[in-house]
């Protein structure tokens, strides 16, 4: 391991040219006076001109991945308790696409203008550089305290020279907040960016002296929007995932349909890895229904060929056996009918035993493709389950698999 000082550089992919794939951590400590302070990994993505060309090359607490899901912010720790890293960004090398040249990391303070916090009110902050396949350590950069009125630090860059990878300690202060960081490379975004949309997906703990937050609905708007389910005392319980949809009328759509003698069969279902390396699906076709109570402890109720059902169709899954799971894609397909997702009005609902509802339309729409990937569940530590954002599109069960690494072998099937 590299312990670098500020503007020192470092090969990466050049000293270790089996490297793929990066984790870049970040952590730090705050002072007793300031414990609720809550400070934020950041990733941009930056083109050969220093430039940011919009925010789906911005990665933080309310864009999880890049649209390329080369660079994805892991978790986001709004305490600094702990030791080891308190948020991690992963970087997949082979992914990253062609225009970007490097990736500026940083870590800033949310909303520390508003509540009167700085960096003088944090230490031993650092970033650290790892092989995340052989989990080796190749670098760390130690920031120090230099930083006492700041509210943003731009820690260091991943950056592409002469073909290889490298990293470089740079430690350089915004004084202002995240807007001010992004602006310095020719970013505009509204204020909301940061504000009023991160408040979907990234939840503070209420004061003891503030009334509790009783909210009914949460709708993961962007893809890459993920929320952790409640957690609490008791078990998960039973886990509701809830595909609804409507076929619209007018438009071509609907009377091409109906030329044809059938109506849209939209099927709702899952890919399933569990702890012990059990991967599966559960879904319709195949009469692939699971079971609840038995492994894989999910469960298909019904198959709704007409999407009239009020109750549309649920995958059920087990959440009190939380340590069972390691990930759950699910998904829906046009089993028959035109493969035309515009005029398939879909929305996913999960629903909790002790939190709000959580929803996902299908507003992101690829003509010709018959699956959508609509959400990834994965277990969060054994203490709860995380809901992301996908919404992308495939031609069949195959290429799914392919796109989130599961490693099935497929076989055409029928219902």
């Amino acid at each position: 391991m590299v312990a670098l000082i500020k503007g020192q550089k470092v090969d990466l992919t050049k000293t270790h040219p089996r490297l793929k794939n990066l984790k870049i951590g970040l952590g730090w400590d705050v002072s007793q006076t300031a414990s609720s302070i809550d400070l934020d990994a950041v990733a941009l993505l930056v083109d050969a001109e220093g430039k940011v060309a919009g925010k789906e090359h911005l990665v933080y607490y309310n864009n999880l991945s890049d649209t390329a899901s080369a660079v994805k912010l892991t978790n986001d720790n709004q305490t600094g308790a702990g030791d080891g890293d308190d948020e991690q960004i992963t970087v997949q090398l082979d992914k990253i696409p062609g225009g970007i040249k490097k990736i500026a990391v940083a870590i800033s303070i949310y909303e520390g203008k508003a509540k009167k916090q700085d960096f003088g009110q944090v230490a031993n902050a650092y970033v650290r550089i790892e092989d995340a396949d052989s989990q080796k350590e190749l670098c760390r950069y130690d920031l120090g305290r230099d930083f006492n009125q700041d509210l943003t630090l731009l820690t260091g860059e991943v950056y592409l020279h002469n073909g290889e990878w490298k990293f470089s300690a740079i430690g350089q202060s915004v004084s202002s907040d995240l807007g001010e960081l992004c602006r310095q490379f020719n970013l505009e975004l509204p204020a909301e960016a940061f504000l009023k949309k991160a408040q979907a997906v990234k939840t503070e703990t209420p004061s003891a002296k503030s009334a509790p937050v009783n909210l009914k609905k949460v709708e993961l708007k962007k893809t890459g929007d993920k929320i952790n389910l409640n957690k609490t005392e008791s078990p998960l319980g039973e886990i509701v995932v809830n595909l609804n949809w409507t076929q619209k009328t007018g438009g071509g759509f609907l009377s091409s349909v109906l030329n044809a003698g059938k109506s849209v069969d939209l099927d709702l279902g899952c890919l399933f890895e569990l702890e012990d390396g059990s991967k599966g699906a559960v879904q319709a076709l195949g009469n692939a229904f699971g079971n609840l109570k038995q492994q894989p402890y999910i469960a298909l109720d019904h198959d709704d060929r007409t999407g009239t059902c009020k109750s549309g169709e649920n995958l059920r899954i087990n959440g009190d056996q939380l340590k069972k799971f390691k990930r759950i894609l699910v998904y829906a397909f046009i089993y028959e009918g035109a493969a035309n997702w515009a005029e398939v009005d879909g929305v996913v609902t999960l629903k909790q035993k002790n939190g709000p509802d959580v929803e996902v339309r299908l507003d992101e729409h690829r003509k010709g493709k018959r699956m959508c990937a609509i959400a990834l569940i994965e277990n969060e530590k054994n203490q709860t389950l995380s809901f992301k954002k996908v919404v992308e599109y495939f031609a069949g069960h195959r290429e799914v698999d392919k796109a989130f690494n599961w490693g099935m072998t497929w076989s055409a099937g029928s219902k």
